[in-house]
């Protein structure tokens, strides 16, 4: 909890409560249904909550904003940042019943108000939101053809709407074909520990 702390020290009282909760939570609920490693959940706060916001460094949401968290899983990115920003609006979707089971368990063990969580492909999702966003869930070029249906026209953001997605190693690659409009991010630019070193996240406005 101090990472959070150490790059977000501006939290309310009830987000720092929401963030300290997270643990025991993810705890409790990976025993029963894994959505995190077993080795990993010891390291949540860095490689899961503090990774998630590092979409936060890229972006203040506005109130009002729309987000779509495809491939949640347990509920990364999107509970984070549903702390982060409760006067945005976030719908966290996954194809893996069990996995929207243990987010939803948190999301209203902790009172989330401003998140929905659906079991959901993202082919079938129809609502049109600000962003996308998404922590590693499949190559981006697949990913950006089964979005484009979903991003909203209208703006209200200091980036144009578009995808905001989180990957690792090497992806230039995966970036080349959008090289003219892709921004690409070092998240060890935003966090110092060692794990980020090789973390990215790339935006796409679409």
């Amino acid at each position: 909890m101090e990472l959070i702390l150490k790059y977000f020290p501006n939290l309310s009282v009830a987000q720092t409560a929401q963030f300290e909760a997270l643990y025991a939570l993810y705890i409790e609920w990976n025993e029963k249904i894994n959505v995190i490693s077993r080795k990993d959940i010891e390291n949540l706060y860095e490689h899961h909550v503090l990774h998630s916001l590092a979409i936060a460094e890229i972006l203040h949401f506005q109130p009002g904003t729309t987000i779509l968290d495809v491939g949640t899983g347990g509920g990364f990115p999107g509970i984070p940042l549903a702390i982060l920003f409760p006067e945005a609006k976030f719908v966290l979707i996954d194809s893996i019943g069990k996995k929207i089971k243990v987010g939803n368990e948190v999301a209203t063990a902790i009172g989330l108000k401003n998140i929905t969580l659906k079991h959901l492909r993202v082919q079938d999702e129809k609502d049109k939101y600000d962003y996308v966003v998404s922590r590693a869930v499949m190559p981006l070029d697949d990913l950006i053809k089964l979005i484009q249906k979903n991003i909203s026209k209208k703006q209200k953001n200091a980036l144009p709407n578009g995808l905001i997605c989180l990957k690792g190693g090497e992806l230039h690659h995966e970036v080349l074909p959008y090289k003219n409009i892709a921004d690409l991010y070092e998240v060890s630019d935003y966090f110092s520990e060692e794990y980020f070193k090789t973390k990215k996240a790339v935006y796409v406005p679409l």
